[in-house]
């Protein structure tokens, strides 16, 4: 079934259909017929539709709805689009007044209501999603706010932290990453219908009522943005593509991690692959795969923003696509935090101690506390662990008598300090590496998701 046809005098060819026709829009099936019965809602109200008929549409509206919610909606090739799919039901339920279904109504500012509503559910359902990963994240770091672990940079062992500490970092990622959506959401809560095609209409349509219906907090201001604009769409997707960007971060680490050479963590035998050649692998593939998937996340962003690059006013078709790129990305986004989640739930930490050459910044910074200059400070411990790396010995090595000829404010027991328990310890700055800030990192992520 088509919305068109009155105009033409051939039926439309099978190349047309083919190259036209796009089935992914069946996913907003439960979001049309939504738009749909607050529509006619509106209709019935304004008497734009007589008051019976307005209640006839909606009881058969209200059929197809728990036809979908049972799997029981049944799609034809002949549907073009799920609009005319929903509205031919309808006709088939109710007979003729059926047709009276698209009154003040666009396939243009129908599909961006669908499109809001759907992406307004997907959003609420990846908040819920990335709260519960963050709280796998709180609960890991939570076992091991004791446990050391080297920080790194330029994936050089740095500073002693917890291990907790480390994969707190993802938490506050996926914090921001999980604001975004709330954000984004509230802009979602805008409706679009009853800009009609472009220039609204000439019937007294109310868009506030469907708005209110909906559970919608505004009403678009001017109808050509209205059924034009996609940058919503945009949004969606970057905010997918950028959480998947922190979780192919902590992909990267979960592969590392699970290497001989790192050797901080063993994975669940369920949440692991092996080698069809090597008996000994367990491959972290999960993680790798999430890792590559991210590429097709940020494709998609730069599909749907050159899509809208030179579009005029106001709606065009190639704007069909935009479905395609918001749906790909959701599913990648959901399906990689349920696995990531898995992984790390079902993940015992065994990291090994780090080198006390993270200790090498406890000794400069004692030596800032006596009143020493810190680059004079740098200066005097580098020279110390040239020393020590020219004669093939470690820092943990060190004697007293070493310590004070590196620089005279030393004293013989700050060769302690050089323990990297200690030097975890021993962290005071706030949000710092310490068991303490672990802890209370974890409390404020607690209330944060509460209280949001």
């Amino acid at each position: 079934m088509t919305l068109w046809g009155g105009r033409f005098s051939e039926d439309p060819d099978d190349i047309l259909w083919r190259y036209t026709v796009d089935h992914s829009d069946r996913r907003l099936l439960l979001d049309d017929i939504t738009g749909s019965m607050a529509h006619v809602t509106m209709l019935g109200h304004t008497g734009i539709v007589p008051g019976d008929e307005a209640e006839t549409l909606r009881a058969g509206l209200e059929k197809i709805r728990d036809d979908a919610l049972s799997g029981r909606f049944r799609f034809s090739d002949g549907d073009e689009d799920v609009h005319a799919a929903v509205e031919r039901h309808l006709i088939e339920l109710v007979g003729e007044v059926g047709a009276k279904l698209h009154t003040g109504r666009s396939r243009n500012d129908q599909v961006a209501l669908d499109l809001r509503l759907h992406m307004r559910r997907m959003a609420a359902d990846r908040i819920d999603q990335i709260a519960g990963y963050i709280e796998t994240l709180a609960d890991i770091a939570g076992d091991h706010a004791t446990t050391p672990v080297a920080s790194y940079t330029h994936l050089q062992q740095a500073q002693v932290v917890p291990l907790g500490h480390h994969v707190l970092a993802y938490a506050w990622m996926a914090m921001r990453d999980r604001d975004r959506f709330i954000d984004l959401r509230r802009r979602l809560s805008e409706s679009p219908l009853g800009a009609n095609a472009s220039g609204g209409s000439s019937l007294p349509l109310d868009p506030v009522a469907v708005a209110e219906e909906l559970g919608m907090d505004a009403t678009f201001h001017n109808s050509l943005d209205a059924v034009a604009s996609r940058d919503l769409v945009s949004e969606y997707v970057f905010c997918a593509a950028s959480t998947m960007v922190s979780l192919s971060r902590l992909a990267e680490e979960m592969t590392m991690w699970a290497s001989t050479e790192f050797g901080w963590v063993t994975y669940a035998d369920r949440h692991t692959t092996g080698s069809s050649a090597l008996p000994q692998k367990k491959n972290p593939d999960m993680a790798e795969l999430a890792r590559g998937r991210t590429a097709d996340a940020i494709g998609a962003v730069t599909t749907i923003l050159v899509m809208q690059k030179a579009l005029p006013l106001s709606y065009n078709r190639d704007l069909q696509g935009d479905k395609e790129q918001v749906f790909r990305v959701d599913d990648l986004l959901s399906s990689t935090l349920t696995a990531l989640s898995a992984m790390l739930r079902g993940a015992e930490f065994h990291p090994p101690v780090p080198s006390s050459w993270t200790t090498t910044l406890d000794l400069a910074e004692t030596l800032v506390r006596r009143g020493v200059p810190f680059r004079h400070a740098h200066e005097a411990v580098g020279g110390l662990v040239g020393r020590l790396v020219a004669a093939g010995r470690d820092l943990a090595d060190i004697t007293p008598a070493e310590l004070l000829d590196a620089h005279e404010r030393f004293e013989r027991d700050d060769v302690d300090l050089v323990d990297p328990t200690t030097s975890m310890d021993r962290r005071a700055s706030p949000g710092g590496g310490s068991p303490e800030s672990v802890r209370e990192q974890v409390r404020l992520l607690g209330e944060r998701l509460a209280r949001e």
